[in-house]
């Protein structure tokens, strides 16, 4: 395992993980109306530690190999989306735009899982948690939109 590598993607990752710590969801959210499968609020910091931990270890497997270039350029746009979709949907609070990030994450996502397959199927395998978890991050953020259209923006 090289530490240095791992540590520098698990940066890149608490890069992202502290604008959920600035832009929390707090009483705006907690007034929104949310679909009845909405994940308990103790869950998303747990998840998302999971995922940054699988996101690293998986970006550090990738970056020891040949030709993995477009690999980890996909990593670092998947990585960009998901630190700006929090202050766009509790920051802003612009939901059709925070779905607009949110379309762009899941592909980014989806992207870096397929190629980092191609170049280490078990760094592929890593990042199929992150990908389930973006699509439904992703159906919650449309599902809490549409329930609340004076936040239509």
């Amino acid at each position: 395992m090289d530490w240095g590598l791992f540590l520098t993607f698990l940066a890149a990752c608490g890069g992202a993980a502290a604008t959920g710590a600035m832009f929390q969801p707090g009483p705006w959210y907690d007034a929104l109306q949310k679909p009845a499968w909405t994940p308990p609020n103790w869950l998303f910091p747990v998840a998302w530690t999971t995922l940054y931990l699988l996101m690293s270890l998986s970006a550090m497997r990738v970056a020891q190999l040949p030709d993995a270039g477009q690999a980890l350029a996909f990593w670092a746009l998947q990585i960009a989306f998901n630190t700006l979709w929090t202050p766009v949907f509790f920051g802003l609070r612009r939901m059709r735009a925070a779905m607009v990030v949110m379309v762009l994450l899941w592909l980014s996502v989806a992207a870096t899982t397929v190629s980092f397959w191609q170049v280490d199927w078990v760094a592929g395998l890593m990042f199929l948690p992150y990908l389930a978890w973006v699509t439904v991050a992703g159906a919650l953020n449309f599902s809490v939109w549409r329930l609340n259209p004076g936040y239509s923006t």
